[in-house]
Formats: structure tokens, sequence, C-alpha cells
């Protein structure tokens, strides 16, 4: 099997490039908010910066002609010769948009996405520009103070307190890749008081045929209070296609990017003069990550950074789920030789059940840690989330802000995912259907805005999303007579409120008049279901008319390990998920009450619940052989609704391993999965949430003891 070094680092620098996007939409929506301060604003465009400076050096031209010019008119903000207002936010999501998209492009050797001149053409016209054309040749200073005539070399004796002293030299390759040698100028700019000399060639030649020829160079004073960390950190993305000295007020020079010539390179024939090293102190050579490498932009020589940022290793995908297979090995093997060890007779407190009982205890600990990792934070997945708002909120005609809540929250990789579809049906849904146009939201004394809002959070062993508009609600009646229409319910039928809002879910519903970019052909709601079942959750819906919807999508943690109660049902062994276990009891005839043919509930504590015998529910055995002696679970689902399971007997308490049944059986009512014990034997693992849902289908609760 080949490696391919250069593969592997262009596939680092995407990843890094989906870290500086993820800080550039962070930083536009503190923009967007009215509370930044300028460095917000520097923050965006030192993340558009080293997006290009790092795709140039794969030469990726278009990913590096967008970033250009957004750099362009973002420094035109940083220079605060454009101001912060909506429509200038507007457009810089925009941007921030269509430059993911190049990434991805790029990424995948796919086409430039399209629409790029048009972003580029808004966001230039905010500074009554147009972008510059490839011929066009600029040499305007623009800003800053340029003494063109000056040839002289830096005079170590001049310089304060305070004050860099630097030479720039820029190789063909710097222009090839689309930097700007006045980006990185006005970036110093930033820094403190700066004095810029431009060193021209007396034969420099200026016509397009000698446009990328390399032969200017610039000496810097810089007097600031900034640390040499930040002034690195602006030529950071240009550090294999420059030369820079620095030299700094105790005559200490640091010599970095230099390299050696570049064959190609015709030489200097007016090259300024040199700034001489002191022999006295040897030069200290600065190690700068090259524009594949970290764009955390963490300097190695700054003790104060190494403090704040913790080291990370990245590792491939595969890899880590290759080692969750083998936690799940590890975990069967554990319970395979507990069980061994119990039918040996071993008596307690031996050497073997303690190293039995320890091993047990490493095997949890290295399940979780391997978890752990798994686990990534759901903010990037919101922050799709928000793109998805702009776009649909433009394409109604509505005004829409999403808020989040809840995004440091931690999920399954895989189940993140999974998640993209499903949360953008639903979203699209809330703008489309969910919230009122301006002049409705005026007329009902509502904010002309809607709002969108998008929450996480850890819920009883599972993860809670939910989202939440503040548009008109569920119009009941117009979903009933929707649902008749389109043949899906009978007509006299009687459904209560929570039954109505659930019709949506239905395949084929829609109440969209006509058909357009976001709805009207009956496909949405009924995939978000199909897709959230899939993943062993679940789906709820609560809506209050004239005040909004909410949808609360309930989740595992993991989808490869679980706590779980294991019981036996006839001659079954089942697992219940201990995260929705309340509590067990022993099973009275007194507590039971018949409510019709079928249907019973439990007497506990005072409240009614609906009883549920596992045996003939399943078809594990005839309702009319419940055995004496037998034991409730007291189950809860999300939403508070309980109910009690009926099971012979309870066995342990255990960690399984979960294996999906999707694949091979498709979705089961009431079930969710399947585990191997240790005996080797296979056991359903049960979903008590379907179990109990009233929507099942009457004909497989024929003799289910469930209160209708």
């Amino acid at each position: 099997m080949s490696h391919d070094p250069m593969a592997e680092i262009r596939a680092s620098f995407f990843v890094e490039c989906e870290e500086l996007l993820e800080t550039l939409h962070d930083a536009l929506a503190v923009l967007d908010e009215g509370t930044h301060d300028d460095e917000t604003i520097n923050i965006i465009f030192r993340a558009v910066h080293s997006i290009k400076g790092g795709a140039g050096a794969f030469g990726l031209d278009d990913l590096v002609a967008f970033a250009h010019q957004f750099e362009t008119v973002l420094d035109e903000l940083r220079g605060g010769r454009l101001q912060v207002a909506p429509n200038v936010t507007r457009l810089f999501f925009q941007g921030a948009d269509m430059l993911q998209d190049h990434v991805r492009a790029a990424q995948a050797d796919e086409p430039p996405p399209d629409g790029s001149d048009e972003v580029l053409s808004a966001l230039a016209a905010l500074t009554g520009d147009m972008p510059a054309s490839e011929e066009e040749v600029d040499f305007a200073p623009a800003m800053l103070s340029f003494d063109f005539g000056s040839d002289e070399g830096l005079a170590p004796e001049e310089a304060v307190a305070g004050t860099w002293q630097m030479e720039f030299t820029p190789h063909p390759t710097f222009y090839a890749s689309g930097n700007d040698p006045l980006l990185l100028l006005r970036s110093l700019a930033t820094l403190g008081d700066i004095d810029v000399r431009c060193l021209i060639p007396d034969d420099l030649a200026l016509s397009i045929d000698h446009a990328e020829d390399s032969r200017l160079s610039w000496q810097i004073d810089l007097t600031t209070s900034a640390e040499r960390a930040e002034i690195e950190e602006i030529f950071e993305f240009v550090s294999d296609l420059c030369a820079l000295e620095i030299r700094s007020a105790d005559a200490i020079v640091d010599n970095f990017f230099a390299e050696d010539p570049i064959p190609d390179e015709p030489p200097l024939e007016h090259a300024p003069p040199a700034i001489q090293i002191s022999e006295d102190v040897p030069p200290t050579i600065v190690d700068i990550a090259p524009p594949q490498a970290s764009a955390q932009n963490v300097d190695k020589t700054s003790d104060k950074a190494a403090e704040k940022t913790n080291p990370t290793v990245r590792v491939d995908l595969e890899r880590i789920d290759r080692l969750v297979n083998l936690v799940g090995e590890l975990v069967i093997n554990q319970a395979m030789l507990a069980q061994s060890v119990a039918l040996a007779g071993v008596a307690e407190d031996t050497a073997v059940q303690n190293g039995l009982e320890e091993f047990m205890i490493l095997t949890r600990d290295i399940q979780d840690s391997v978890m752990m990792i798994r686990a990534q934070p759901v903010k990037p997945l919101f922050q799709r989330m928000a793109r998805i708002v702009r776009e649909a909120s433009g394409a109604v005609g509505k005004q829409v802000k999403l808020r989040t809540e809840g995004e440091t929250t931690e999920v399954d990789k895989t189940v993140i995912e999974r998640l993209a579809d499903p949360l953008t049906h639903m979203i699209r849904n809330a703008i489309d259907h969910g919230l009122e146009t301006a002049e409705q939201r005026l007329a009902a004394g509502k904010s002309p805005e809607g709002t969108v809002v998008l929450s996480a959070r850890h819920s009883s062993g599972r993860v809670l999303i939910e989202i939440s508009d503040d548009g008109a609600g569920i119009n009941r009646d117009r979903v009933r007579a929707t649902a008749i229409e389109r043949k899906l319910i009978a007509a006299d039928s009687v459904l209560s409120d929570n039954e109505i809002d659930n019709l949506i879910f239905l395949p084929g519903f829609s109440t969209a008049k006509q058909v357009s970019a976001l709805s009207g052909r009956g496909v949405g709601m009924d995939v978000v279901q199909s897709a959230i079942t899939a993943l062993g959750g679940r789906i709820k819906i609560s809506s209050n008319p004239g005040q909004g919807s909410q949808f609360s999508i309930s989740l595992p943690l993991t989808l490869a390990v679980l706590d779980g109660m294991v019981v036996r049902v006839a001659d079954q062994t089942l697992v219940i998920p201990l995260s929705a276990i309340i509590e067990t009891a022993t099973l009275t005839p007194a507590a039971i009450k018949q409510v019709g043919a079928h249907s019973q509930l439990l007497l506990i504590r005072g409240d009614l619940v609906p009883l549920i015998d596992l045996g003939p529910r399943l078809g594990f055995r005839p309702a009319s052989q419940r055995p004496t002696g037998a034991i409730v679970i007291l189950v809860q689902k999300e939403d508070g609704v309980r109910s009690a399971l009926i099971v012979d007997a309870i066995m342990e308490q255990r960690q399984v391993v979960i294996k999906g049944l999707d694949q091979n059986y498709g979705p089961i009512t009431g079930v969710a999965a399947a585990t191997i014990l240790g005996d080797g034997q296979i056991a359903l693992i049960l979903d008590p949430a379907g179990l109990t849902d009233r929507q099942t289908d009457r004909s497989q609760v024929s003799d289910l003891s469930l209160a209708g």
C-alpha cells in the first residue's frame, strides 16, 4: 500500500479549513449581534487569509481567487473604511457560505460552485469597486507611507526600544499564489506605528509581461508593544513564499522564512543590501508552521499560548471505528468470562473474583474513553443549520433569525452526521409553514422578524435536540382536512390534538397549496421520522396556536454500547435500556385495574399507568399464561409519559454492545437493536417508547394489555 505524504498534508489542510470556517462563522455571528470589537474583525480577516494562504500552497486557484477578493473587502472593514451594518453583515455571511462551498469543491476536486461572481460583485459594491481583473497591475501604496527613493539599509544603531526592523522580499511564487504585500503591510500597521520603504530596482519594468516578476522588497520599522508572535503570525502563511529578516531593538536578529534561492528566480541586479547579522549573538531559528500545518496559529515560542492550547492529534475516523468495534468485542468477552466464572462456582472474595471485578471496571473505563473520542460537539452541525435558515428565509421572503443553545453538547459523530438531513427538513418546514410573513406578524402584535431556536442538551442518558419557532403554530383544522382530502385518514376519525399534530409525519402529507422550492410535494417530515427512528431516536411535537411549535428529538448518546437491565420473558432474554427505567416492583393482583376487554392499568402510588405484558405483546406466550410473582418495570419516555412492563424475572444489570437490525430485518416496533450476551446468546434490546406508542397498529396489540 503506497504512502502519499502530500495527500495526508492536503487532507490535514481541509480539516484546518473546517476549523477556520467555524471560527469565521462564530465571529460573524458576534458581528451580527453588534457586540464586536476590533479583535472580532481581525479574527474574520485572519480566517479568510489563512484559508487563502494554505490554498495557494496546493495550487487551488479558484479557492485562492475567491478568498483573495473576499479578503480585500474585509480589509476595508478592518481599516475602518467600511462600517458594520445589517446589509454588510448579511453579505459577509453569504461570502462565508460561498467560501465554504469553494473549500468543499476543492476538497472533492469538483468545479467551483456557481454564484461566486455574484457574491463577489455584491461584496465589492460595498466599497464602490468591482473586483480587479487579472490584467490590471496596481502598484498604488494605498494608505501606507512609502519612500520609493530610498535604498539605504537599516541602521542597527537607529533602533529604539519596542522597535522591530524587518526586510521583506517576496519570491515569484508569492504573487502567483494570489498573495498581496499590501495586505501584509496593512496587517503590520494595525500593530503600531510603522514606517515602510519600498526598494525599487532602477530597471524595474512596469508591464504586463513582467507583472509577476519579484523585483520589489520592503524595509519596515515597526514600533509596537506587540509580542514577536503577533508579527510572525502575519507572515505565517507565506513562510515558504518569501524571505524575511527581523532585527529587534536589542540587536538580536531572527532570520526566519529565509530559504535557499529558488533556481528559476532571476537575481536582483539592484537588490537592497542585506542586513548584517551580529556574530556575537547567534540567530534564533523560529519554527513556524507551513500553510498546511495547524491553522490554530499556535506560537510554539509563546508560553502563554502553550498554556491555553491543548495539543491534539488527528486520527483517521476508520481507525477510531475499528477501536470502537474492538472495545465492543472486549465488552462481550468480559461478559463471557464473568459468566464462565459464575458457572464454575468460584467463591466470592477469591483472587479470581477480585481480578474479574477489576477487569470489569477497567473495561468500563476503556469503553468510556473510546466513546469520548468519538463524541463531538453539535456546534458545526448547528452552524450548517444557520446557513439553511438564511437560504430558506430568503427563498420565501421572510425575516428569520436563528438562535442556538447548547452548542457544546457532545454527541457521537455518527449521530451528528446522520442528523443533518432531518434537521434541514424540520427547519425549512418551520420557516415555510410555521412562521408568518412580516405583515401577518405585525398584525398579530409580534416582531416582524421570526425566531427559530435550535437547542441541544443531555437528558437521562440521551441527547435531546429541540427545534422551536414563535410562529402561528399548527393549524389543526387545516391538517385534519388535508389528511382527509388526501385519504390518509377516514372522514369520521376522532383524533386528539396530539394525534392530529402527528399526521404531518404521514407519507404524502403536505398542506402547501402549491409546490415551491421548499415544500409542497408531500416529502419531508415522513423522511424526518424515518431517519430519527433509524438512529434509535424518537420525535415529539407540541404546538400552541398563535404561539409557535416545538419538535423534540430524543437520541442515544452513542450507537455502540449502552447500560441495560437483562430480563427474562417466557424462555427469551431481553434487554431494557437502563436510562428509561424508573423503578421495579412486584406485581400484585390488587394493583391491576381492568379497563375494557383487553386494557389494564397498574395502580402505583395513587397513579394509574398503562400495563404491558411483554410476553403476549412480543408473541412469546399467550396472555393467559402469565406467571405468578411477575415483576413490573416502570419506564418513562422523554415527555414524562410512564408505563409498566411485565417481565418474568430480572437477571442482572450489564453493559451491552448494540448490534443494529435495520440492515437485515428493517425497523421493528418496540425493538431498538440486538446484542450478544456472555454465553453467545442473541438478546433483543427493547424500545420502551415504541412499545407504548399509541400510534401502533391495533392488529399488533389485539391481545396487548394496554390502556386505550
